[in-house]
């Protein structure tokens, strides 16, 4: 199953001008959409939200098949240190929907969560079926959330900053929040980079939400139909910003650096699609070098360095 491609930047920009010169009624009507974007414009026509009550934060979080990987025991255990970035968070208001084939192998602390809940995925699909897993994940988001609050697509090898649940659920943004400054970390080269909007020193340098999909919490309410979301994560992360925006919820960002995205870890979704190497070269360009940084970001994720022995299984499994 096949990614959904992007809308073009220059339409983009195009729809979303006449969304707030005609309206989104008449948009829908008189132009050729994307399933996503007419969902954005639906969404968009019944007004802006009010800010939730008391909300809470789902994780989607879309789990590769034993069928896919070399390494059954290190999907696992990626899985459980994203699970377990999410119960060292101050804020207790949030939970967990994992979708793939296999249950993974998790400690008993997080097996036993009430918050983490595993949805079976048995839809047979022809190459990467990580956008039917998504899909799957969103369909399912009445039956797993009943109070208004944020959706926030989770790969299970990432992690998220502590403090990062409470900063969204204090500032309660009307749309969502956008991850801008995050870490990229290079599992196999042993190193880490900031990613965040380009600077005067740093002027090719790009937010999180371009390198990862790990980037966006969204607002979801239980009245609402979850076509959008359902729509939005068939696209690439890239196209998060604009779509919200498009809905009228546009994404407020993060003030700090709210999550670690690792690569080359032997069983990454973007080595078999032949998307890693750019980000590896952004590693390289914009590598934190300060030692004493590295172990704070170390200590702040829990992102341990591969000992020497891991590192030469790594490279037979690469």
């Amino acid at each position: 199953m096949a990614q959904i491609p992007a809308t073009h930047k220059t339409r983009r920009w195009a729809l979303s001008l006449w969304a707030r010169l005609i309206g989104p009624e008449r948009l829908a009507k008189t132009a050729t959409l994307q399933a996503s974007e007419r969902a954005a414009l639906d969404l968009r026509a019944q007004g802006v939200p009010a800010a939730p009550q008391s909300p809470t934060v789902t994780f989607l979080i879309p789990l590769v098949g034993k069928h896919h990987v070399n390494d059954w025991s290190g999907v696992s255990q990626r899985l459980a240190a994203t699970l377990a970035s999410f119960t060292r968070q101050d804020n207790g208001n949030w939970s967990a929907v994992i979708c793939g084939q296999d249950a993974p192998d998790l400690p008993e602390a997080l097996m036993n969560d009430p918050r983490i809940t595993f949805l079976p995925f048995t839809t047979p699909v022809d190459g990467n079926d990580k956008w039917a897993k998504l899909r799957q994940l969103c369909e399912a988001l009445p039956e797993h959330v009943q109070q208004d609050g944020y959706v926030m697509p989770f790969d299970a090898d990432d992690l998220l900053a502590p403090g990062q649940i409470s900063a969204i659920l204090h500032s309660k943004p009307t749309g969502g929040a956008l991850v801008s400054l995050g870490y990229v970390a290079d599992q196999q080269n042993d190193r880490i980079a900031l990613a965040g909007p380009p600077t005067l020193g740093k002027p090719r340098r790009k937010p999180f939400w371009k390198l990862c999909g790990s980037c966006a919490a969204l607002r979801y309410r239980p009245e609402d139909s979850p076509a959008f979301l359902t729509e939005l994560t068939q696209h690439e992360h890239r196209m998060f910003p604009y779509l919200a925006a498009l809905a009228g919820r546009p994404l407020q960002p993060l003030p700090t650096a709210a999550a670690l995205y690792v690569l080359n870890h032997g069983d990454n979704f973007g080595a078999r699609r032949g998307r890693v190497s750019s980000k590896t070269h952004f590693t390289q360009r914009y590598a934190i070098t300060d030692p004493q940084r590295i172990a704070q970001i170390r200590a702040a994720f829990a992102f341990e360095k591969i000992s020497p022995p891991e590192a030469e299984e790594f490279s037979k499994n690469s």
